[in-house]
């Protein structure tokens, strides 16, 4: 029976984790490439996903769904740690690998976001739809993320993340994940064109040095500042500004339109 919204209550799906993946660049390859990309893509991504432990559940994911550049997959949410941590990281090194031997730089954006979808693991290519979906891919579209991977050496950094305000809240910040929330920052995740506003988080598990200063690290040793003098950190890329030992980024105003593309 077809559903109608608001008409009477149905059974809420099981919240499921959302990875979404996107190449930069993809459409200023040659189209002759593109099935050969996407399938690098399947197989980078499937590499990282084994190396952190959850090879059984890429195995048999709730979802699997390709958008010619990309791909979303449905997983769940027990696993969202780890796809915090070590994910990333893993993925970072697989591609660094690849690059090595690769006719191009493959650099890609991430995002991670959980909520309730209904799907079948028995057709994981036809289901999975809905609302948290659409906000996952609209996290990857998104303005901000687009900027950072852009700014990034295109030799260093290969990936760029960027995680729901439910993820860090619910992962980083409450301590589940194996980073540490100073290595997020905060923006406003938005697409041109779109209905699409929400904070999020953005992540590199590998800085390049044209980025140094824009995601924190930890600082070198120093002499501590006379009491009284507060000291204002020198910074390139993206500007950032300090405020009570939290990083507030602006990368969204500043390089709204400096999009990677696809």
């Amino acid at each position: 029976m077809e559903h109608i919204p608001f008409a009477h209550s149905i059974d809420l799906p099981p919240y499921r984790a959302i990875l979404a993946v996107d190449a930069k660049g993809f459409t200023a390859e040659p189209g002759s490439t593109h099935q050969v990309i996407s399938n690098q893509l399947l197989e980078l991504v499937g590499d990282a996903l084994t190396g952190a432990g959850l090879q059984a559940d890429w195995d048999r994911p709730s979802f699997l769904g390709p958008t010619g550049d990309g791909f979303a997959v449905g997983l769940p949410t027990g696993v969202v740690p780890y796809l915090v941590d070590p994910f990333p990281r893993l993925l970072q090194e697989r591609l660094a690998e690849h690059n090595r031997h690769a006719r191009g730089n493959l650099q890609l954006r991430v995002s991670l976001h959980v909520g309730p979808l209904p799907a079948d693991p028995e057709n994981p290519h036809w289901t999975g739809n809905g609302d948290s979906r659409n906000d996952a891919h609209r996290l990857l579209d998104s303005a901000p993320v687009r900027a950072m991977l852009a700014a990034a050496s295109p030799r260093v950094t290969y990936v760029a993340c960027i995680f729901s305000d439910r993820v860090f809240k619910d992962v980083i910040a409450a301590g589940y994940a194996g980073i540490h929330p100073d290595r997020c920052i905060p923006v406003t995740a938005a697409v041109d064109g779109k209905a699409f506003e929400q904070r999020a988080w953005l992540h590199l598990p590998e800085i390049s040095g044209n980025l140094v200063g824009v995601l924190p690290a930890a600082p070198p040793s120093r002499p501590a500042p006379a009491a009284g003098k507060r000291v204002r950190p020198r910074i390139s890329g993206p500007r950032v500004k300090q405020n009570d030992g939290q990083v507030a980024t602006t990368v969204e105003n500043m390089t709204q339109h400096r999009d990677g593309g696809r």
